[in-house]
């Protein structure tokens, strides 16, 4: 038979066992959301990253060829109806 010290001591260890054990795993838990959120904000930023690569080649195509008169000709008249002398413009959507 154990005595009441006996009884006491091992009720105060377990209790002790189960505040470390529920303290450990919150902390788990909390680290394991961190990870995952920051995986998340990883995939995002890369996919964005992806993007932004896109977007500077095809700017540097048009930055290529905004360099060469004969496209800039074309352009202006594609895009903003401009006309040399004697043209005349028709435009049809």
């Amino acid at each position: 038979m154990r005595t009441k010290k006996e009884k006491f001591r091992i009720t105060t260890i377990c209790l002790m066992v189960v505040f470390l054990v529920t303290i450990l795993i919150t902390s788990v838990s909390n680290d394991w959301a961190t990870i995952l959120e920051n995986n998340r904000q990883i995939d995002a930023l890369s996919q964005e990253y992806q993007e932004l690569l896109t977007e500077e080649e095809q700017l540097k195509s048009e930055v290529t060829k905004l360099q060469d008169s004969d496209y800039i000709a074309r352009y202006a008249k594609e895009k903003y109806m401009y006309s040399s002398d004697g043209e005349t413009i028709i435009r049809m959507d």
